[in-house]
């Protein structure tokens, strides 16, 4: 993360249309968007649907919908309990979550970024939609692990493997982990060769699933070989369902690779000890590692801290499936990484309202209602703010056009012909010909334009006007006044009242700015930048400010 461009928060480009993005990256590896949603509601997001219901009614059929061919009262009466046997056996609930708390935190540099693209576009984007567009891609955040404690004792244990900092959940699984991904820090197999079996073998037995080569069942090993492979690989089945898929080998082949196998035996040399010490088998060396070595790898800890990118990959398969439901959720309601998400935004000077008291956005300024009739400000402005006031969805292209209208273009005249007696090199010598057009000039704007475009910046900052995600516009408007507090006596007058003046942008303005008159009918306003508005500014019915976490 040490790149801010590499984490792709383009807000400009993030937040247009879908069509005009063309595809985006959304998925993961291993999160499919689908976990957590009902059966039936897989695969039917664009309309389709991928087969029939199997959620409710009796015999795994729908609600209200009779089986076809099984009429009541028949043969086949399912409610007679005929056809019990064809019934398929439920699945088994899965297991519980482990009790760990997770927290998504959006990456510092990426937050910074965003404030900057904030501050320098001046428009208000919805703090949820922020949120999910950082959990598209796990670069763009970190998660946290916790315990969680109940009357001060911890509920779920949490260690950390000290040689690569992957969190579990308990010791045995960092053992395991360490054993079988970190063997040779602390130990090392040597071969050395040994007398071979006697006798003569004509078959062996073979795992039909790993195809370990166990030996002939009449071996002395045998037996132990058998659950032992057991207890290593296929622990979680049943043994004797292990057992009948071992079979028997007759090939010449994999009976000489067994007697080779088996003419060599293999010792374990400990490293990182101060005495030499070799162990013949490998319940030693785990043995070994337990009264040696696990004191210092396995450490117990309250709170972990992943990378994102790893938190896909996580190897204890309880932190997996708890980190992925929360991530599942947190997709669908980003409540916990928005909030984080204000906190670092309030550390970069933003600010919070809401639309309609429902959708959270994060501008410069919050809103403050501009009253023209009582703030002395200029033509320019009160252009603006009665333009967009009756214009509906108003966009900062449709206001530069009414207000300062780009100047059309001169007809110019058509090139001369040369002629027709003219010599072949001189038709060469044009500058452009068909299959090479001109490249058009990028129109600078205009004096009027830049005199809006003054205008428009300082509205924005103050608060006057908003200008949201999708380009439309639209001003603050007059707070409604507040009722007056219960127990007081009808007579005292409410903060705000019809007869005292709403706040406005004047009350909010810092000193430094002065306001002139224009130069022209629409010309240009000589404004210093605006500071953000003071927090406890009045809100519209529309934005309503929030209060931001400290």
């Amino acid at each position: 993360m040490s790149d801010v461009s590499d984490l792709g928060l383009d807000l400009e480009n993030l937040f247009q249309p879908a069509w005009t993005r063309g595809k985006t990256e959304t998925n993961f590896e291993k999160f499919t968007g689908e976990e957590g949603l009902r059966p039936e509601r897989r695969g039917k997001r664009d309309g389709e649907r991928r087969g029939p219901r199997r959620e409710g009614g009796f015999g795994g059929e729908p609600h209200g919908e009779r089986p076809r061919g099984k009429k009541f009262g028949g043969k086949k009466d399912f409610r007679r309990g005929d056809n019990r046997g064809e019934r398929s056996e439920k699945p088994e609930p899965p297991a519980p979550l482990p009790e760990i708390a997770v927290t998504f935190l959006p990456d510092e540099k990426g937050v910074e970024h965003l404030a900057r693209q904030i501050k320098m576009t001046g428009r208000a984007y919805p703090l949820f939609q922020i949120a999910q567009l950082v959990l598209e891609k796990p670069e763009r955040y970190s998660v946290q692990l916790a315990v969680k404690k109940q009357d001060d004792k911890i509920v779920q244990p949490l260690f950390v493997c000290a040689l690569d900092e992957t969190p579990w959940l308990s010791e045995e699984e960092v053992v395991t982990h360490v054993l079988k991904n970190h063997f040779a820090t602390f130990y090392q197999a040597e071969r050395t060769a040994t007398e071979p079996p006697k006798g003569v073998y004509t078959f062996v037995a073979q795992c039909g699933m790993s195809g370990v080569i166990l030996g002939p069942p009449n071996y002395h090993d045998y037996q132990n070989q058998l659950r032992k492979l057991h207890a290593e690989r296929f622990s979680k089945m049943p043994f004797d369902v292990f057992k009948s898929r071992v079979k028997i080998v007759k090939d010449e082949a994999v009976v000489k690779k067994w007697v080779e196998e088996q003419s060599f035996k293999t010792e374990y040399a400990c490293l990182n000890v101060p005495d030499p010490l070799k162990l013949p088998t490998l319940e030693e060396v785990e043995k070994h590692f337990r009264a040696t070595h696990k004191d210092a790898i396995v450490k117990q800890v309250e709170t972990v801290t992943v990378d994102g990118v790893k938190s896909r990959n996580l190897r204890s398969n309880g932190l997996y499936r708890v980190v992925r439901a929360e991530w599942e959720h947190q997709r669908h309601f980003p409540l916990q990484l928005s909030t984080e998400l204000s906190r670092q935004f309030t550390t970069h000077g933003l600010q919070f309202f809401k639309v309609n008291k429902m959708a959270v956005h994060v501008s410069v300024a919050r809103p403050l209602y501009l009253d023209l009739e009582t703030t002395p400000v200029s033509d320019g402005i009160k252009h603006i703010v009665n333009f967009i006031n009756s214009n509906p969805r108003c966009t900062r292209k449709k206001l530069i056009e009414a207000l300062a209208p780009s100047p059309k273009p001169e007809a110019k005249p058509a090139a001369e012909m040369p002629a027709p007696d003219a010599p072949a090199e001189s038709q060469s010598d044009s500058k452009l010909t068909p299959t090479e057009p001109a490249a058009l000039p990028v129109a600078k704007p205009t004096p009027e334009q830049t005199a809006v475009l003054v205008d428009l910046h300082w509205l924005i900052h103050a608060g006057a006007v908003l200008e949201f995600a999708d380009g439309r516009m639209e001003t603050a408007k007059k707070p409604a006044p507040r009722p007056p507090k219960p127990g007081k006596k009808s007579t005292e007058k409410s903060s705000v009242s019809d007869n005292e003046a709403a706040p406005t942008v004047e009350s909010a303005l810092p000193a430094k700015i002065v306001f002139k008159p224009a130069q022209t009918e629409i010309g240009p306003v000589e404004t210093a930048p605006a500071e953000a508005p003071p927090a406890d500014a009045a809100a519209s019915d529309s934005a309503e400010p929030v209060e931001s976490p400290s």
